[in-house]
């Protein structure tokens, strides 16, 4: 069974994993995300882990700050960045599984929000497929990104 919670320190051992080199253009390990969000220092980014059975597999954040704003026009919305799953954990649904949780999960700790946006760059079929998946829309809008074009997405809560 997956589950989300807010990030805790004691956490940080179980996905402090390493990504492969591939991965690694796509997405930041949750040590990488951690040390943005305390460099921005803004309060308004939120790590979340993911537990499967109780245990933590993997992380990402959700960031309510003004880069959602290259996304969106959307003041109530926020930015998802930073997902991963451990590498010895992948294919196990745990992904998708985590991006249905999300939904419940934002409308349970952040009422104000409704609508969730992500860049996914266009190199990364799978987790492009996975948000389509999950409900996620392609509108066709997309934007350069540290690792070339992306796809930006949307989904309404």
């Amino acid at each position: 069974m997956i589950s989300l919670h807010f990030f805790k320190q004691e956490d940080l051992s179980d996905v402090n994993y390493t990504l492969d080199k591939i991965q690694s253009k796509y997405t930041s390990t949750a040590e990488l995300a951690l040390t943005r969000i305390k460099d921005r220092n803004t309060g308004l980014e939120h790590p979340v882990t993911i537990f499967r059975n109780e245990k933590p597999v993997g992380f990402f954040t959700l960031d309510f700050g003004e880069d959602k704003m290259d996304l969106t026009d959307n003041q109530n919305s926020v930015l998802l960045r930073s997902l991963s799953v451990s590498p010895h954990m992948q294919g196990r649904g745990i992904g998708k599984s985590a991006m249905i949780e999300v939904d419940g999960f934002i409308r349970a700790n952040f009422r104000d929000c409704d609508e969730i946006v992500l860049a996914v760059n266009q190199n990364n079929i799978s987790a492009y497929e996975l948000y389509l998946k999950v409900g996620y829309q392609y509108d066709g809008k997309t934007r350069m990104g540290r690792s070339g074009p992306q796809y930006l997405m949307h989904k309404k809560l």
